[in-house]
């Protein structure tokens, strides 16, 4: 014998749609199984509650981001400029060496020419670099 059928009110379904709630919100708002959502989304007509009330959930959300940028939220403003009109932030890092000239890498010291505190001062900063390697 199958479990009987639980009732979903839709217009909680719409309100937690609205929201952009995830199924997992959705089920446990409504004390069901996500896999329950999932069956039931099958069906055209739950499957469209959703839908729409998710699109009306964009539309207001986009409602209130508008009125905030024109009511002169600079957060907002910004937004709206990098994700509908294509504004970036551009960083350039430019790295040279003496007066502008491209970086000198010489070559590494020969070990027999240093001495006997450059090798204890190297020998310190590799056991802290294999150190940090293994944090």
């Amino acid at each position: 014998m199958p479990r009987p059928k639980v009732k979903i009110d839709l217009g909680e379904l719409e309100k937690l749609c609205s929201m952009q709630c995830t199924d997992q919100e959705i089920a446990a708002f409504l004390g069901v199984s996500v896999r329950t959502i999932e069956r039931r989304r099958k069906s055209s007509g739950f499957q469209e509650v959703m839908d729409l009330a998710r699109a009306k959930g964009r539309v207001s959300v986009r409602r209130n981001l508008f009125k905030l940028a024109a009511a002169g939220n600079v957060a907002a403003v910004i937004f709206l400029a990098k994700n509908l009109i294509g504004y970036k932030d551009v960083v350039t890092n430019e790295m040279t060496g003496l007066n502008g000239g491209p970086i000198a890498i010489g070559p590494a010291p020969e070990m027999e020419q240093l001495t006997d505190d450059e090798l204890k001062e190297l020998a310190i900063l590799v056991g802290k670099t294999q150190q940090s390697r293994k944090d």
